[in-house]
């Protein structure tokens, strides 16, 4: 198994804005980690406290086999100073311990992760 990590800043709080960032980045995630959604174990999401428009995982569920994968959603901790309008995913997979990963960091959340920036 291996843990996939992703994070993207939504535009606005607003539905739209927070299924385009969430979407965007599990497609990105899906497509450099030659997943499927049957790779998949579960998706644990977050969002900061200033997205509260629409839950991430709800839009998860539009993707191609996505309706059977377990998905969580909670807010991420509070930090002053800390990367405002951020949706985050923990992605659980069924890869080989030996396939190296791809994280994804796209948006204003490059900043979290500078090391992995592409």
């Amino acid at each position: 198994m291996k843990a996939i990590r992703g994070a993207h800043t939504a535009e606005a709080n607003t539905a739209e804005a927070i299924r385009s960032c969430t979407l965007e980045m599990l497609q990105t995630i899906m497509a450099e980690n030659n997943l499927q959604a049957e790779d998949i174990v579960n998706a644990t999401f977050t969002a900061t406290r200033d997205l509260d428009a629409a839950y991430p995982a709800k839009f998860a569920r539009e993707l191609p086999g996505w309706d059977q994968v377990p998905l969580f959603c909670v807010q991420e901790m509070y930090v002053e100073g800390s990367l405002p309008s951020c949706v985050r995913v923990m992605l659980l997979t069924e890869l080989d311990k030996s396939e190296k990963v791809q994280h994804v960091y796209l948006g204003e959340a490059v900043r979290l992760r500078p090391d992995l920036k592409r």
